[in-house]
């Protein structure tokens, strides 16, 4: 099995999370369900403090990226262990400010924040807003000004890295539609821009290199291009940067061939590389930012189906139906993600049967995973896919106008309920 200590099999055959059986979470909740191990999901938050604790220097911090899997439980989460929050919207923002979290933890990124979004931060007392590019950067200073305010930010620039990832989720080329590119030299007149003006106070630079990295060296190379920019604009300006955010990015085992990083160990050779570059440059270390969002919460989760039929094609494929597909799990018709999959009744038994995992929706395309191995699937049995964490429930849609589920999170082997399933009223709310 996957790499995850809150999964086993018990006495009955059945599958477990965090010691809780699955097919006595479906009884109770219904299916479709997420189910999140709070205990692993805490667990993880602790590695990333410790590690930026450990090794990078003073007042460095993670924040989770809130965008893998963003409600108020996982806000206090985050609050609670020492991390703070990374949004990316007006809504994230409202969810974090309602779950506790001060304003000052919290860092605003997106590429193309409206003008009522930015208003909404800098209003709360946010931390930093992490600057997209030129009209953003003019907007800001507009907004703070009439707000009577001194703004914090970081600028987001592009370091021309590709750390060879699925190209959908590459975020650190130059040719992407985040930030503003180093190789080209607009960064270092972008980073001018905001010197000269009255109502942003510029703290440092974010960059971001992609997800899914299970390695240290497209981060040591970050460090390398980040702090070559560092020093040169030090050099142009004579501006010396406090913050240094490289993100996140920090990948997850989704099938059993995979092996999922030491993100410890990831971030300790990333200190080592940044302490040799500030020693090169005699550039006193900048705090550092790390945004771990998927690392967090992805092998946390499991989503739990009920099988609605089985259907076999004379000379074609095995069909699984289940009560759920691309309106709670669209990553797989997106991203081709493969997620490891089995039947919660017979979780011990090895797979007998591949099949093509099929969703409820009226759409060709609705396949939660295809050649899935699977142990005799039928009518009524819990399919449990496994790491779906993260970018599942934050993804989630109500297309044919379907319920998003519940979510329900296990804590020392109690289940409690922090998402309730929507229901169809909640769908047709907003009609007029």
């Amino acid at each position: 099995m996957l790499h995850q200590t809150d999964l086993a099999v018990n006495g009955a055959g059945h599958l477990t999370v965090g010691g809780v059986d699955t097919l006595a979470l479906a009884r109770e909740y219904g299916t479709p369900l997420y189910v999140l191990d709070e205990d692993m999901v805490r667990s993880r938050m602790r590695v990333y403090v410790r590690a930026v604790k450990a090794y990078m220097p003073r007042g460095s911090r993670p924040l989770y990226a809130s965008k893998a899997l963003c409600c108020k439980a996982l806000c206090r989460m985050a609050r609670e262990e020492g991390m703070g929050l990374d949004v990316v919207s007006a809504g994230e923002l409202y969810t974090a400010l309602a779950a506790g979290v001060p304003a000052g933890d919290i860092c605003f990124h997106g590429n193309a924040k409206t003008a009522e979004e930015l208003r909404y931060a800098i209003a709360s007392g946010i931390g930093y807003i992490a600057v997209d590019g030129e009209e953003e950067l003019e907007r800001i200073d507009v907004l703070a000004a009439v707000a009577g305010a001194r703004q914090r930010i970081l600028l987001r620039v592009t370091p021309g890295i590709d750390p060879h990832t699925f190209a959908a989720v590459n975020t650190g080329v130059v040719d992407v539609k985040f930030g503003v590119p180093i190789p080209t030299g607009q960064a270092l007149a972008f980073t001018e821009r905001a010197l000269g003006m009255e109502h942003v106070a510029l703290a440092g630079f974010h960059c971001h290199i992609g997800s899914q990295i299970f390695d240290a060296g497209p981060f040591r190379l970050a460090v390398d291009v980040m702090m070559g920019f560092l020093d040169r604009v030090r050099e142009r300006t004579g501006y010396t940067a406090s913050v240094l955010n490289l993100g996140g990015g920090f990948a997850v085992a989704y099938e059993e061939k995979e092996t999922a990083p030491d993100c410890g160990e990831m971030i300790r050779q990333a200190a080592e590389r940044l302490a040799e570059r500030c020693g090169q440059y005699g550039y006193p270390p900048p705090a550092v930012m790390l945004e771990p969002g998927r690392d967090i919460v992805g092998a946390a989760g499991v989503t739990l189906y009920t099988v609605q039929n089985v259907k076999s094609v004379p000379d074609g494929r095995c069909y699984v139906a289940v009560d759920g597909g691309m309106g709670d799990n669209p990553r797989y018709a997106l991203y081709g993600t493969r997620h490891t999959a089995l039947i919660a009744d017979r979780a011990g038994e090895t797979p007998d049967t591949t099949a093509a995992l099929a969703g409820r929706c009226c759409e060709s395309g609705d396949l939660i995973g295809e050649n899935v191995p699977l142990h005799s699937p039928r009518q009524g049995d819990t399919v449990a896919v496994l790491v779906t964490g993260a970018y599942n429930y934050s993804m989630a849609s109500n297309y044919n106008r379907v319920p998003r589920p519940p979510i329900v999170a296990l804590k020392d082997g109690k289940p409690r309920l922090i998402v309730r399933r929507e229901t169809v009223e909640d769908v047709a709310a907003l009609d007029l």
